[in-house]
């Protein structure tokens, strides 16, 4: 998501009526969780059991979820749990109804449930039903499917719409078990972020169960008309039948990318990793929904060119659903570190050459969004006070996260960061740890051992402070030097594209080719670059992403019946977004994006429809 939530304390009702604005010039409360209502320092909710039916006509799931919850605070009894849209039916306990009452709902937050609970009551059960227009879940109509034939539902909690679809405590610092049941038509397949059984029988229902404790926004379902694939003794592939042979060609290489991981941080502690193959109205490139991660379709390409996302999302396993991010504060605890060794993955498995070229991509990235957001956004610890959790996604956390880490490789030496890798993933098993942890945790081991090398203030003005420091690792790549010169040349007239020779570059030359050239470029140019290249009709979703970035930027008219089937058949916001901000600056390219989005929204994910009516309205 790439794919989190926040942090709480003791809430009272009046704590709840309004959350902290971002521009509060109060310091930020460390752990808090300012992104849930809910209230664990009290009661901590510690396992659910779901059983659930999926109605495909109403759109709606309904049912029940029982909660074992423990009391961190004696005698107290009110508990206060997180819901978005929620139709709350019944809350019992011992089969005895209890009191309950839903609060007026805050826009980003969704509605507090508080449940008044009998002395030493340790499990209740809740009656509820969904929203057809739930956050967290899309229904897609057969016609939105690979297949044509049968309807599909997936789940994305993510930062904080696991709220929408179960009522819980919807925070990364509270960890939970579960189990489910799963009741769907009987010709679909259910499967969940919990253990799957590739052999199990379509009997339209399906049980699961997740022994390890996970947060909230770990929690996913998905149904449709799947089947399996191994790819190996512990991996495998989930698909539509139409995407799975090309999915698990593709993704040959994820068991290798799972041992080479596991030899180097540590055992995999998830028994299987296996893939879920999404529609392409999926917001996100892939969510790391523990054992079985979720993956967009815009990644296969035929090459492997464009796996880096499976690494990441394994990476995961490791760094955000083993050692998680507290609050949505600490973001970059999951996706630096994910980020990180998304890199060092793909170096083990594919070379040098391929690390440095997507590092370098990766810094360019990240230079791309500093140059594009407020300060207080280019924060590794951001200020997320008052504002919806998703605002936390950008290249900050991910990638200068992830720079800041390469840091301190360097300074220490690689072998010597691993050690601490290794030993930082142990330490913090299965716990959700805040900024200021980390910080300290550093201070015992890496600060102590090598403080001729590390400094405390270094690396809080990594931490605390906007930009990329002075003296920040720059990623260079011996294989894009022949891509300045060719397009250098091109440029000045000295070169035709026909004369570019363009035979042995790989998808990442062509970005890097791209995504350099200047932002004026005259029709000729682009008329010269397309007929040699035929670059509007590309089958690369990124190659195509940068074309028509370029097109847009230029007016390029003979690429916008490729730019209108691109962004009506696309839900990942990486991809689409983009486009629409730039297709916005022009009174003629916001009608164009309106036409695309008005035919495109039934379609998307509701996050990729807010993320992007801003920008055709």
């Amino acid at each position: 998501m790439t794919a989190c939530s926040p942090n709480n304390k003791v809430i009272n009702e009046t704590d709840t009526a309004v959350p902290a604005k971002a521009d509060d010039t109060g310091s930020i409360e460390v752990g808090k969780d300012y992104h849930s209502f809910a209230n664990p320092e009290e009661i901590t909710v510690t396992h659910l059991d779901l059983d659930l039916r999926a109605d495909f006509e109403l759109k709606q799931l309904s049912g029940t979820v029982a909660l074992d919850i423990q009391r961190a605070q004696p005698g107290a009894n009110t508990l206060v749990l997180d819901t978005r849209d929620l139709d709350i039916k019944k809350v019992t306990v011992a089969g005895e109804a209890v009191p309950f009452e839903l609060k007026t709902a805050d826009e980003n937050l969704g509605s507090a449930l508080y449940i008044e609970l009998p002395n030493n009551a340790e499990r209740l059960l809740i009656e509820y039903q969904t929203s057809p227009s739930a956050s967290g879940a899309q229904w897609l109509t057969p016609a939105q499917t690979a297949g044509k034939k049968h309807p599909f539902l997936f789940t994305q909690a993510q930062a904080i719409h696991a709220r929408s679809f179960i009522p819980l405590q919807d925070s990364p610092k509270v960890r939970v078990t579960y189990t489910a049941t799963i009741r769907t038509p009987k010709e679909l397949l259910a499967v969940m972020s919990a253990s799957n059984d590739p052999d199990t029988e379509r009997d339209g229902v399906y049980e699961f169960n997740m022994p390890q404790a996970i947060p909230s926004y770990l929690i996913a379902l998905a149904i449709g008309d799947l089947e399996f694939q191994a790819m190996g003794p512990r991996t495998g592939v989930y698909a539509e039948p139409s995407m799975l042979q090309a999915a698990a060609k593709e993704f040959e290489d994820t068991e290798s990318m799972l041992i080479a991981t596991e030899n180097k941080y540590g055992p995999y502690g998830w028994d299987r990793y296996d893939l879920l193959i999404l529609p392409p109205s999926f917001p996100f490139g892939g969510m790391e929904n523990p054992r079985l991660s979720f993956i967009t379709p815009t990644v296969i390409a035929g090459d492997k060119s464009l796996v880096a996302l499976i690494a990441h999302e394994l990476a995961h396993s490791w760094s955000g659903n083993t050692v998680t991010n507290a609050t949505w504060r600490d973001l970059w605890l999951n996706e630096g570190f994910t980020t990180y060794l998304t890199y060092r993955i793909m170096e083990m498995i594919y070379g040098e050459a391929r690390y440095n070229m997507e590092a370098v991509l990766g810094y360019q990235d990240l230079q791309n969004d500093i140059a594009s957001l407020t300060s207080k956004d280019q924060i590794l610890a951001i200020d997320l006070r008052g504002r919806d959790a998703d605002d936390v996604f950008s290249n900050i956390p991910y990638e200068k996260g992830a720079l800041f880490l390469r840091e301190i490789e360097q300074k220490i030496g690689r072998d010597n960061f691993d050690t601490f890798l290794l030993q930082y993933f142990e330490d913090f098993a299965f716990k959700s740890i805040t900024t200021d942890e980390f910080i300290a945790y550093l201070k015992t081991t890496l600060l102590a051992q090598y403080p001729d090398k590390l400094s405390a203030e270094r690396i809080d003005l990594w931490i605390f402070e906007p930009g990329i420091p002075e003296g920040a690792p720059v990623p260079e790549s011996d294989a894009f030097v022949n891509v300045d010169s060719a397009r250098d040349a091109w440029l000045g007239g000295n070169m035709s594209a026909n004369e570019i020779d363009t035979n042995a570059w790989t998808v990442h030359q062509w970005l890097y080719f791209l995504n350099n050239m200047p932002e004026q470029l005259n029709d000729k140019q682009l008329l010269a670059l397309d007929t040699a290249f035929d670059l509007t009709n590309s089958k690369n979703n990124e190659i195509a992403h940068s074309w028509l970035m370029i097109a847009v930027q230029n007016e390029y008219k003979p690429a916008y019946d490729r730019l209108f089937d691109y962004l009506t058949s696309i839900g990942r916001n990486k991809l689409v977004k983009p486009l629409y901000r730039e297709l916005s600056k022009t009174k003629e390219g916001k009608a164009f994006a309106k036409k695309a989005f008005d035919k495109a929204k039934a379609g998307y994910h509701p996050l990729t429809v807010s993320a992007n009516e801003g920008f055709v309205n």
